[in-house]
């Protein structure tokens, strides 16, 4: 038996619950069903990313990252402001520890006014040092926009005011085959089968696998990278007042290890980007051989690795090697020693790579009929979920009949 609805929204992140409330806040009458495969929502990527709200300050001007991050982090503020989510806009420090960096800490400044973000703060070395006091650099800049969030509460949020409209939120519900008919489709999820008029996949880490069951032919593929923090001690978070990160590397789409004091006031140091063995592989051991066979039949996958072979031997010594990983946080703070660290979390962060070999760097929105996938959303699509939300809905409400 199966249960009708107009449109179901598949994945129960953030980006999926912003989604589906986004939605049903503009037509409370539509039936909508969230389909989620875990226990409980945000268990992968919103669960277990580093909490920030990111300023906007590294995106391609133009660009859907940069739109939708300075649109989504002032809804995000505001959201949490409303429904007392306890949040933090600390600003953050980006460090150039020496004058080769000087030039790329210009060009972040650059892009930074032109993605529209007001009162950066560049800083002589005094001034950086009144920011952070621990931090060994040559001169700084001060992002007054970013701030500090525990995204799970906010998801949590999300999902209840969608609850509230009338929608309704399936957890233990992985799709396992959708089928397309005249009028929708048919979606099957376990024991439950739904038929859909309008479907969006907000899967993240299985996007590309749920593009393919819908049956698309994405000209890309999730590759897995794992990222490993540290947490400082107690008698040692003192060393950290707010955010700190290096100057990244333009050739990465990653920013690079960096120190964030989360919400909780507890001190984290990471991450590293190792390629995960799994989709969801949060450990060292995580194994998949289906996942792993997959990534090693994707062209794409053997391009990216001949370009960037070099900085993925690092970053496993990294990984596993301790002192390694604090080697490399001595670059932008000397005073920090093995023994001020704990092993703390970890996160699978979702890339999608092209054909090509190249990491796709923006965000990923195809629209097929009246199914919308969102093929690629690592960060900042946290910061930015409540405007691709809205981006999403504009798309399905063309749709909807």
């Amino acid at each position: 038996m199966s249960t009708n609805i107009d449109l179901a929204v598949i994945g129960g992140g953030i980006v999926g619950c912003a989604t589906a409330l986004a939605i049903s806040s503009r037509n409370p009458n539509l039936k909508i069903a969230l389909l989620e495969k875990e226990a409980s929502l945000a268990s992968h990527q919103t669960g277990h990313n580093s909490g920030v709200i990111h300023a906007g300050l590294y995106y391609k001007p133009g660009s859907m990252k940069a739109e939708t991050c300075a649109s989504g982090r002032e809804a995000l503020y505001r959201f949490c402001n409303v429904h007392d989510i306890p949040h933090q806009r600390c600003g953050k420090v980006v460090v150039a520890v020496d004058d080769t960096e000087l030039t790329a800490l210009e060009e972040l400044e650059r892009r930074g006014k032109a993605n529209g973000l007001e009162g950066l703060q560049r800083l002589s070395v005094a001034q950086l040092r009144e920011h952070e006091p621990h931090v060994r650099g040559v001169a700084g800049l001060f992002v007054p926009q970013t701030g500090i969030v525990d995204y799970v509460r906010v998801t949590q949020k999300l999902a209840e005011l969608f609850q509230s409209r009338g929608g309704v939120v399936h957890l233990n519900s992985p799709v396992l085959k959708i089928q397309k008919k005249q009028d929708g489709y048919l979606i099957h999820s376990g024991h439950k089968t739904f038929e859909a008029h309008n479907l969006v996949n907000c899967a993240g880490l299985h996007a590309d696998q749920i593009a393919r069951l819908a049956g698309l032919r994405p000209k890309l593929r999730i590759i897995p990278f794992r990222g490993e923090y540290y947490e400082f001690k107690p008698e040692r978070s003192k060393l950290v007042n707010h955010l700190i990160y290096p100057v990244p590397d333009p050739l990465m789409p990653f920013l690079g290890v960096h120190f964030t004091r989360m919400i909780d006031g507890t001190v984290e140091a990471g991450p590293n980007a190792v390629l995960a063995w799994r989709r969801e592989g949060y450990r060292r051991s995580d194994f998949s051989l289906p996942d792993l066979a997959g990534t090693f039949a994707f062209a794409g996958f053997w391009k990216l690795s001949a370009r960037f072979w070099k900085t993925g031997i690092e970053e496993y010594r990294r990984s596993f090697s301790k002192k390694q990983f604090v080697k490399s946080l001595q670059r932008l703070m000397p005073e920090v020693r093995e023994s001020d660290l704990v092993p703390g979390g970890s996160g699978v962060r979702a890339q999608a790579v092209d054909n090509e070999g190249r990491m796709v760097d923006d965000f990923c929105i195809q629209t097929e009929g009246r199914m919308v996938h969102v093929l690629n959303a690592p960060s900042p699509a946290a910061t930015a979920s409540l405007s691709i939300a809205e981006h999403i809905a504009d798309k399905v409400m063309a749709t909807i009949t």
